[in-house]
């Protein structure tokens, strides 16, 4: 048991140098144990009483058995084992980021531009039952720039409650695609009867949105019904806290350095003033029964550019099987 809580209190302990996606659904302490599914996750600075940097995302997911069919699932490493239990789906995601004075007109030099970016998520989860490992694997496209409309959608929630107008969106990230690819290992170092776990991750992201890589862990303390069993074990409620921390290094941010293909930005982030070494830490409860899923999360992350400084967001996710 001693072992148990000194390798809780290292996973804490890695807060301030650490760094994760922003939406991340395919995470073990956001396993729902069915192959059909749908989860909504919401995320905004709001909830954090901030408004700049990452200031608000939101994905659909849907989890399915007739995703199998889906032609990008021949882009994905499957573990090939009789104890491995494959689900597929497919996600709608959407992320927005402004500068701290979103209500200025002009270019805010030294802080991070306007940008958004939408994308369709074909995914795999696979789980090694006998091994308690998770293999992930991803492929996203999509645009980023206002073919995404985060201007759209961020007038009209400040509309909504009353706060500032942005008018900076004008000075935005252009118009580029999004292709992206992602891998993710998870292992289950400890699980003492299904009242703490502990998890040790590797992920690995390339393509014009993100490019980066990290290792990390992440653990569990509760009620859990182990995301390393079988779909079919399936039981009660559960309840849990989480605590994620993870250590990144980062090659490419178009949301910081523009996209790819087109240079045309009014304003990015020199490569130079990029933070190549960056660290995010979240944290969580998550509610369950057989079929609903609720989660309430906070997350912290280390400044991504030189002139720039930590953020911080909250989000909430909520789910049901079928």
């Amino acid at each position: 048991m001693r072992k148990i809580i000194a390798l809780c209190v290292i996973s804490i302990i890695f807060t301030e140098i650490s760094i994760a996606q922003k939406i991340d659904n395919l995470a073990s302490y956001r396993d729902i144990k069915s192959n059909s599914y749908f989860r909504f996750n919401y995320d905004n600075d709001f909830f954090a009483a901030t408004d700049e940097n990452y200031t608000q995302g939101y994905s659909f997911e849907l989890v399915l058995p007739y995703f199998k069919t889906n032609p990008f699932n021949h882009l994905f490493f499957t573990p090939k084992s009789e104890t491995v239990e494959t689900r597929f789906g497919l996600a709608v995601e959407h992320i927005g980021y402004t500068p701290n004075r979103y209500e200025l007109p002009e270019i805010q030099v030294g802080d991070r531009p306007f940008a958004a970016a939408i994308m369709l998520k074909s995914f795999i989860i696979a789980t090694d039952i006998e091994k308690r490992s998770r293999f992930t694997s991803s492929f996203s496209l999509g645009f980023i720039g206002p073919a995404a409309f985060g201007e759209e959608m961020q007038r009209g929630i400040h509309k909504a409650t009353g706060n500032k107008t942005p008018l900076g969106w004008g000075n935005q990230i252009k118009n580029d695609i999004v292709l992206n690819y992602e891998v993710g290992y998870e292992k289950q170092l400890i699980n003492y009867k299904n009242l703490v776990s502990l998890q040790a991750t590797a992920n690995a992201k390339v393509g014009t949105l993100f490019t980066n890589g990290s290792l990390g862990l992440n653990t569990t303390i509760g009620l859990i019904n182990s995301p390393f069993t079988s779909t079919s074990e399936r039981n009660g409620f559960k309840i849990y806290a989480y605590a994620n921390p993870i250590i990144s290094v980062i090659g490419y941010d178009a949301t910081l350095q523009g996209g790819v293909f087109n240079n045309k930005s009014p304003y990015t982030i020199a490569s130079s003033d990029v933070e190549r070494f960056t660290g995010q830490f979240k944290y969580g409860i998550v509610i369950k029964t057989k079929t609903l899923f609720f989660e309430y999360s906070q997350a912290i992350i280390t400044k991504e550019y030189v002139t720039g400084s930590s953020y911080k967001w909250g989000g909430m996710k909520v789910g049901f099987t079928f």
